[in-house]
């Protein structure tokens, strides 16, 4: 698990309920069950500043770190799309990007990542769609400095040329068994887990579930059901998935308050000392 995908996982499930903020001792301890080492915490915050996710601040408990506005909207909508608290509908209609790839590889696959996880998949180099447009998707390509076109389109054909367009731009069999793996891996894992668990090992044990469920935001656009094969595996993936994270999250919640915590006790003492 790199440190730089553990933070985002961080903030996103634990840390922007409780305000978005925390110390970087604070940061240190919560990834250490992760086995994660202090000097990749730091880097990888030093990284993600650089990169206008996170900001620094001096918090009560010392040194510590904010996500910025434009931290809050990514880490908002994967939240949206990892617990589904938003509907998956569908109008007929398409949304449509034809753009001008950057000309770096390594530009192309940093655009090509952003735009999967937004929910778009690619008919070919410069084509992209996806079933329902993104917020954040013209702040993105304007950003990247990528010169688009957008367009609104629904097939001729209705739901059956729809679902020939869903083929083309995404490999549902290997998706479905992307989800039938991530059960398989994770189930033992997690049966491991118990009442007589310490809070840190049932954290850990979230975290590592909720991280790997996380992929799926760049693999699955959460197509509507009327576009999906019959017996879709995701839909059994995201009911082991709901099921194991609430039963661990009253565990974890208890290791992220003691950690936090403890940071603040730290600071207080150093304050205290003559």
């Amino acid at each position: 698990m790199q440190a730089r995908s553990a933070l985002f996982d961080l903030y996103g499930d634990h840390l922007r309920p409780r305000g978005g903020r925390a110390p970087v001792a604070a940061l240190v301890k919560l990834l250490s069950p992760l086995g994660i080492a202090p000097p990749a915490v730091r880097t990888a915050v030093s990284r993600m500043v650089r990169q206008g996710w996170l900001d620094p601040l001096r918090l009560a408990s010392g040194p510590g770190y904010s996500i910025t506005p434009k931290a809050a909207r990514r880490l908002d909508e994967a939240a949206a799309r990892i617990y589904r608290t938003g509907r998956v509908s569908w109008d007929g209609r398409f949304d449509l990007l034809v753009l001008q790839a950057p000309t770096t590889r390594r530009e192309r696959q940093r655009l090509a990542a952003n735009l999967s996880f937004l929910g778009y998949g690619t008919l070919d180099e410069q084509t992209w769609v996806a079933t329902r447009p993104a917020e954040d998707v013209d702040l993105l390509l304007s950003e990247a400095g990528v010169p688009y076109e957008r367009f609104t389109a629904a097939h001729h054909a209705g739901t059956a040329g729809a679902m020939g367009v869903v083929r083309r731009a995404w490999d549902l069999t290997e998706i479905g068994q992307a989800y039938e793996r991530f059960v398989a891996e994770q189930r033992p894992l997690l049966s491991a887990v118990t009442v007589r668990s310490s809070d840190e090992e049932a954290y850990a044990a979230r975290f590592r579930l909720v991280h790997a469920w996380r992929t799926f935001l760049f693999r699955d656009p959460q197509l509507p059901p009327a576009l999906l094969p019959e017996r879709w595996p995701g839909t059994a993936a995201a009911s082991f998935f709901d099921r194991h994270a609430a039963r661990l999250r009253p565990a974890a919640d208890r290791y992220v308050e003691q950690c936090l915590d403890a940071a603040n006790r730290t600071a207080r003492q150093k304050v205290a000392r003559p």
